[in-house]
Order: structure tokens, then C-alpha cells, then sequence
């Protein structure tokens, strides 16, 4: 213990005595580990905030959507080689689509596990005017389920009533800022004034009859003129566009205490007497869980590959190691045959060698940790990510970068306990 921490003084105050060489010497450390710990850092952020995102959305949703069909039941090898289970790239025809008869049918076998039934119908992006002013909007037909995993603040007015989904009545929902543009602010001179809506070679009078509040998107910036969002029922919305009933995807909420990985399963079945002779397309069904845990992963192999490419500067600094760690041998070598004369063992100065590097390492650590810690949050916070720094890279980091410093040093270390005294003492 004694020995090594005279080892550990020696190779300090090497360092102290050529600061300049010693902190070139490390720079590739820092900035190996560094970049690591910055990637990883960010990348922790971004998957902790997506998911929280996500979970936010409704930890007990469903979704049911259509999917093309995989071509596996023709499929065949050749030499070996199976073709034919690629996706197939078919276009959606009447027959393919869930119909409300099948939804209903659905919510009558599952009355238990079946809270609500989120049905979106998008009509379209345009522009709607009252007098000389204009306002660009996105028009949704939607269900009432729609406002159970969509939470409005309404401001003034009142939600789309009962009557209106099922009568299918042209009233709408619009943002406050649409009322702001359009009617200078006043909320109630917009409650009960009807607006023409011209979308998708369709055109209709509606009904404002309630004014929510718009959450702008932070990620979009407040520069943009974004278009706001109009909700109309879903039975009106498909009035507007000729369409019948048809979906591809849904939104199942589930009751408290379902649980809904169980549930996406029944309902996959529930699903394939009406998709077995359709060679097309065919019902999946996903929880959100399953989501978050598919998106997490892939976000953690991305930045492990990242962090990967950019801990080959850890070689590159390693070789900085080894390199700095042969010129400092052969500019002690007087000093090595001196320590081998007296009696120093060869494992004395290899250790003495090895030591150094791991010390070099090891501060070239700490500074890159500190470099990188500060990076990934400044990064972090500057992409609008509460910063999650992870103490595991920390640790791996710096048990790396020693190991960097044991195995580039070993080489030096080992030359310089083979050396010769009698030869070492005559070097010039």
C-alpha cells in the first residue's frame, strides 16, 4: 500500500513538472468521455420526456388500427432464402375498413372494460374569414370520446352536446386565439355566430357554440401563424365529406382496473373473423405501454450508437497515452537504471509506469465528466428537456477511462521494467 501510493506521488508530481504535455496528453480523454456523457445525457433526457409525454396520454389506452397483412401464408424460399413476408403496399378500399357496426359490436361484448371510444375524422387545413379578416384553421370531425383523452379548458361557452353528436348538428368548437383574429377578442359576440367552412370541395354554415383554450406548441415557437383547431361531432364531420362510417384507427379507453395489455389481446381476437378472408389488411392492437417501451428502446439504441461512435476519441486519446508514456520513458531512463541499481524489481517500475497512465486517465475523467455533465444539460435544457444526467455512463466513464489508462500503459511500463540497468545508467 505504502509503495503504491509513493507510485501514485511520482507520477503527480511528473505531471506538476510538464503541466502543458500532461493536459494535451489528456485532451483526448476529455473529450472522449465528455462527448459520451453529453450524448447519453441528452439522450436520457429526450426518452424520459417523450415518455412522460406519452404516459400523460392515457396510461390505460388502446389502440385498434388497420395494418397491411404480411404476405407470410405465401410465402417461400429459394436456396434457403424466405421471401414474401415483407408488408404488402395496398391501398385502403371500402371493404376494409372497421365500420361503426363493428365498434358497437365491440362495445356491446366488452360493456366492463370499455369506458369511452376516441373516433377522429381529419377534414382538413384552411381559412376561415368573417368580414375582412381570416384565420387559418384544422377542421376535425371527432367523437364524444374524443374529450375524455383530449382534455379541453373551456373558457366560455359549452362543450358539444349529446344532441349535437347524435343528431349531428353543425356546431362548433373553436380555439381563443381563432375568436382573437376573427372577433377582436370577444367571446361573446363569437358564441352563436355562424362561420362558412370550405374544405375538400365541401362547404357549410356552422355554429360557434364554445371557445377552449389553445395550447400553443413550444416546440413550434410563437412565431409561427399556426392554424388552430375546430371540432365539429363526428356525424357532422362525415355529412361534410360524404363518407360513410369508416374508420382505420380508434382509441379505446379502458375502465379503472382493466388491464389493458390483457385487453389489446382480446381484442385482436375480437377482431379476426371479420379480417380472416381479407388477404389485405388486418387489425393489430396496441397499448400505450407497448408504445413507450417500443420508442424508449429504439431512443436508447440510437444514442448507444452515438455514444459509441464517439467513445473511439477514448482510443484515440489512449493512443495519446501510450505515446506521451514512451517519451517520458525515454526521458527518464538515467532515472529508471539508477532505481533497477539500488534494487527496484521490475514489477516496482512497471507498476510505477502503469500508475502514471491510470493517474492521467483518471484526471482526464473527471474533466471530461464535468465537461460532459455540463454539456448534456446545457443541451438539454437549451432543446426544452428537464436534463437527466445518468450516474451509471458516469461510473462507466470513468472505470473506462482507467482501464484505458492499464492497457495503453502496459506496453511503456513493461519496456521500461526490461530495461537493461547497466544500458539505462549509460543512456545519454
Amino acid at each position: 500500500m505504502m509503495l503504491l501510493w509513493e507510485n501514485i506521488i511520482l507520477a503527480v508530481n511528473g505531471l506538476l513538472s510538464n503541466k502543458t504535455r500532461a493536459f494535451l496528453t489528456m485532451l483526448g480523454i476529455i473529450i472522449g468521455i465528455g462527448s459520451v456523457i453529453a450524448i447519453i445525457t441528452v439522450g436520457n433526457s429526450l426518452t424520459l420526456s417523450l415518455s412522460e409525454d406519452m404516459q400523460s396520454m392515457g396510461a390505460n389506452d388502446v389502440y385498434v388500427m388497420l395494418e397491411p397483412r404480411s404476405d407470410e401464408d405465401e410465402n417461400g424460399s429459394i436456396d434457403g432464402v424466405v421471401y414474401g413476408t415483407l408488408q404488402k403496399s395496398e391501398e385502403l378500399k371500402e371493404e376494409d375498413y372497421i365500420t361503426t357496426e363493428m365498434i358497437d359490436a365491440m362495445c356491446e361484448k366488452y360493456p366492463n372494460e370499455v369506458y369511452a371510444i376516441n373516433l377522429q375524422h381529419t377534414i382538413g387545413q384552411t381559412s376561415v374569414a368573417v368580414g375582412k379578416k381570416s384565420a387559418s384553421v384544422n377542421v376535425s370531425g371527432v367523437s364524444a370520446g374524443y374529450f375524455v383523452t383530449n382534455k379541453l379548458e373551456m373558457l366560455h361557452g359549452a362543450m358539444l352536446s349529446a344532441s349535437d353528436f347524435a343528431e349531428g348538428k353543425n356546431a362548433i368548437l373553436v380555439a381563443d386565439k381563432l375568436v382573437e383574429d376573427l372577433f377582436d377578442g370577444d367571446a361573446q359576440k363569437a358564441l352563436g355566430s355562424e362561420i362558412e367552412i370550405n374544405c375538400n370541395n365541401s362547404a357549410g354554415s356552422f355554429t360557434i357554440v364554445g371557445v377552449y383554450k389553445h395550447e400553443q406548441n413550444a416546440m413550434m415557437g410563437m412565431s409561427f401563424d399556426m392554424p388552430t383547431e375546430v371540432y365539429m361531432p363526428l356525424k357532422t364531420a362525415n355529412n361534410f365529406d360524404h363518407l360513410e362510417n369508416n374508420y382505420s384507427s380508434f382509441q379505446v379507453v379502458t375502465k379503472v382496473g382493466v388491464n389493458s395489455d390483457e385487453f389489446s389481446a382480446k381484442l385482436q381476437k375480437f377482431f379476426e373473423p371479420y379480417y380472416r378472408n381479407n388477404r389485405n389488411f388486418e387489425v393489430t392492437a396496441m397499448t400505450l405501454s407497448s408504445m413507450v417501451d417500443m420508442l424508449t428502446q429504439m431512443l436508447s439504441t440510437i444514442t448507444i450508437a452515438i455514444a459509441v461512435i464517439a467513445g473511439i476519441a477514448l482510443l484515440v486519446g489512449g493512443i495519446g497515452v501510450m505515446n506521451i508514456m514512451l517519451v517520458s520513458i525515454t526521458e527518464r531512463t538515467r532515472e529508471i537504471g539508477t532505481r533497477k541499481a539500488l534494487g527496484a524489481k521490475n514489477s516496482s517500475i512497471r507498476v510505477q509506469f502503469i500508475v502514471e497512465a491510470m493517474i492521467i486517465c483518471l484526471i482526464g475523467g473527471i474533466f471530461g465528466v464535468i465537461l460532459g455533465v455540463g454539456g448534456g444539460m446545457g443541451l438539454s435544457n437549451l432543446l426544452g428537456y428537464p436534463a437527466k444526467p445518468s450516474i451509471a455512463a458516469i461510473v462507466i466513464s470513468l472505470g473506462f477511462s482507467m482501464s484505458v489508462g492499464v492497457f495503453f500503459g502496459y506496453y511503456p511500463a513493461s519496456k521500461a521494467a526490461k530495461m537493461n540497468p547497466i544500458d539505462a545508467l549509460r543512456y545519454e
